[in-house]
């Protein structure tokens, strides 16, 4: 469980005054009993993994949820996931529908022998270390209508952002723990 003063933290870094929307991509093999929560909380969701799924796959997917502040979902996710790798953040002006899409479509990639497999990308200890080896085309293709990703680092106290530049990735980080 997080402390105070980094909830705080994340709720400052994450929900501006700017109108745009906040979602987490949650890693159902990381956070425990998340269907559970999805299911009794009711924010808005989509599933990351296509067509119908059997019951233990759906419960290690990963998934995108949009977060209001105060809703007992997003309280759950920022005090009980937060410094446990159970997903990133996504800022966008878009809604959930066109997120679902291109999220969607960051979770299957090919291997250097041509095999689909499955990129954890929404996983912050992958995400930390795959968007600073972006170069300017692969950046714009990952971001899309992200306008940036957060993450936590080994030290919860601590927040990645990471910004779509020509170049490649802007990267700063934030110390959550002050006011």
């Amino acid at each position: 469980m997080a402390d105070e003063a980094v909830v705080q933290g994340v709720y400052r870094a994450l929900f501006t005054p700017t109108g745009e929307k906040v979602y987490a991509v949650i890693d159902g093999a990381s956070a425990e009993n998340l269907l559970d929560h999805l299911y009794a909380d009711r924010p808005e969701w989509f599933c990351l993994f296509e067509g119908n799924l059997d019951p233990d796959v759906a419960e290690v997917a990963p998934y995108v949820v949009e977060l209001l502040p105060g809703k007992p979902f997003t309280e759950w996710v920022i005090r009980e996931g937060w410094g446990n790798h159970w997903g990133v953040f996504a800022v966008s002006t878009q809604s959930l529908r066109p997120m679902r899409n291109h999220l969607r479509s960051l979770v299957k990639v090919q291997d250097s022998q041509g095999k689909v497999v499955i990129f954890r990308y929404y996983d912050p200890r992958i995400l930390r270390v795959y968007l600073p080896t972006c170069n300017g085309e692969e950046t714009d293709e990952f971001f899309g209508p992200v306008r940036f990703f957060a993450a936590e680092c080994a030290d919860p106290k601590v927040m990645r952002m990471f910004y779509p530049r020509e170049e490649g990735v802007r990267e700063d980080a934030l110390d959550l723990s002050k006011g």
